[in-house]
């Protein structure tokens, strides 16, 4: 089995296309700027989840919060999600990583199902707190543990599947997820 290494946005939006372009009517689009859902209105009949430049990791984040939004949400900019940009100070930074949590472990999943490297993100680079990165990533890893033994949501084993398909990957299974410490 040979096991692409190479990844391309366009790979991205035809895969995420593939999957949820006809049962959700959202697409999957390179933005130029920073990243945004719109869901659909008068002007563009489908919901758009835009992903940053053309980035294909800014991409699997994205499509992270889509499958994590419930239908009423996905009805709404951005899902309704509350959002503090990069400067956060260490209340509203512990906030952010409470509901980055579920987000970054779907998105943890699909990029090892893409045999794309994962970095968790706590974004906030000119904050006046340092976030404890490691800590962070403990809680993605135990969420990515619960979604392997309890089983992961419907639309986002349907990606996984169809990355695994597209890029030839194996079966999720815990080992692919190493503890924080063992990352480099």
């Amino acid at each position: 089995m040979t096991i692409k290494t190479e990844h391309h946005y366009q790979e991205l939006i035809d895969i995420f296309d593939s999957c949820f372009k006809d049962d959700f009517n959202t697409r999957l689009i390179k933005g130029d700027d920073e990243p945004i859902y719109l869901p659909a209105d008068a002007e563009i009949p489908y919901h758009r989840v835009v992903f940053a430049h053309g980035y294909y990791a800014s991409g699997m984040h994205e499509i992270s919060h889509w499958l994590i939004a419930g239908k009423a949400r996905r009805e709404l900019v951005d899902f309704g999600y509350w959002y503090c940009p990069d400067g956060r100070d260490a209340e509203t930074q512990s906030k952010f990583e409470d509901v980055e949590v579920k987000p970054q472990a779907q998105e943890w999943l699909l990029c090892v199902a893409a045999n794309f490297p994962f970095n968790v993100s706590c974004d906030n680079l000119s904050g006046d707190v340092d976030p404890d990165r490691i800590a962070f990533q403990r809680r993605v890893h135990a969420q990515v543990m619960i979604y392997l033994q309890e089983g992961i949501p419907a639309r986002t084993a349907k990606l996984i599947e169809a990355l695994r398909d597209y890029y030839k990957t194996p079966p999720l299974a815990a080992e692919q997820f190493p503890w924080p410490e063992d990352l480099n």
